[in-house]
């Protein structure tokens, strides 16, 4: 049976957790960006989002991909990003890319703000599934493709843990994955095998309401979902754009819903002037920490997680 999957490929996801340590595991960058698994076969490049819709349109500058393989063919496990002048992913400029679906706008936008596709892992080579292949050989045969373009890359794979987290956070990068090296890959499975390690506090919440300030939107009321409903996060009301703003709004209020997705009752100074909301939409977001009620402390939003449902939510 293949272990891959009919287009779309679900990809394996990691499990958040310390680092772990020991020649066991080898560690590489965590990428700021959007999850891809990219169809490589006939000449012709077909990307798929981690939730499964197609995205090829999105990203004309990665067409060239597969005529780069020669007469072989791929599935490639990558995430899309926007790099900038130092190579670090920014979040802010590829959100002008990963929601266009209009062929013409994406061409302009590769102009100014082009992608570049991380490659970190390998699905089927030559018509054969590796997913049951101990990462070691994934790695090894993934870097024996040799891609190399203006548009991709190979990031590097490290041996030393706690040498990689310093080198992720001397160049402000969102963390690190660890990944043991014996460890199978298991599509659409979050695995312990795959340990992720991020340097800031950020989760993903689940949007149950927002309120209305200064702005239209002035909070966001988030929460983790349970058997019962949401069980409330806390109000995000800092760091959201004029840009985020509109996008937030537009998929929000078709959501509008009479009463409360919350388990149990939001605090009043949280709910005054609430709309409800079904809950569908998802969000990270940067804190502080917890308060012992679960809270957020000084929440910031980050971005809307549309390559995220919110049963995938959990409290981390």
């Amino acid at each position: 049976m293949d272990c891959v999957p009919e287009a779309p490929f679900p990809p394996m996801l990691a499990t958040a957790g310390p680092l772990p340590r020991g020649p066991e595991w080898r560690y590489e960058l965590k990428w700021d960006g959007v999850r891809a698994v990219a169809d490589l076969s006939g000449g012709r490049t077909r990307l798929y989002a981690r939730t499964g819709p197609e995205i090829t349109v999105a990203y004309p500058e990665l067409a060239g991909l597969a005529r780069a393989l020669g007469s072989r063919d791929a599935v490639l496990d990558g995430e899309v990003a926007v790099l900038d002048a130092r190579g670090r992913p920014s979040f802010r400029d590829l959100a002008e890319r990963m929601h266009v679906r209009d062929p013409a706008r994406a061409a302009k936008l590769v102009l100014t703000f082009p992608v570049t596709f991380l490659i970190f892992d390998v699905l089927r080579l030559d018509g054969v599934d590796v997913c049951d292949r101990p990462y070691d050989e994934r790695r090894a045969l993934l870097e024996g493709l040799a891609l190399g373009g203006d548009s991709w890359v190979v990031p590097p794979a490290f041996d030393d843990g706690p040498g990689t987290v310093a080198a992720a956070r001397e160049y402000e990068l969102e963390g690190v994955v660890a990944k043991r090296r014996t460890g199978l890959y298991r599509p659409g499975t979050r695995s312990p095998d795959w340990i992720k390690v991020k340097l800031e506090r950020t989760g993903d919440f689940v949007v149950g309401g927002y309120r209305p300030g200064a702005r239209a939107l002035g909070a966001l009321l988030v929460g983790v979902p349970h058997s019962d409903g949401l069980h409330f996060r806390g109000r995000v009301g800092g760091g959201i754009s004029n840009a985020s703003e509109r996008n937030l709004l537009a998929v929000l209020k078709p959501l509008v819903v009479p009463g409360s997705p919350f388990a149990g009752s939001i605090p009043r100074e949280d709910s005054r002037g609430a709309y409800w909301v079904r809950p569908e939409i998802v969000v990270e977001v940067k804190f502080s920490e917890r308060t012992p009620d679960l809270r957020l402390r000084f929440p910031r939003f980050l971005r809307r997680r549309s390559d995220k449902e919110p049963h995938e939510v959990i409290d981390e």
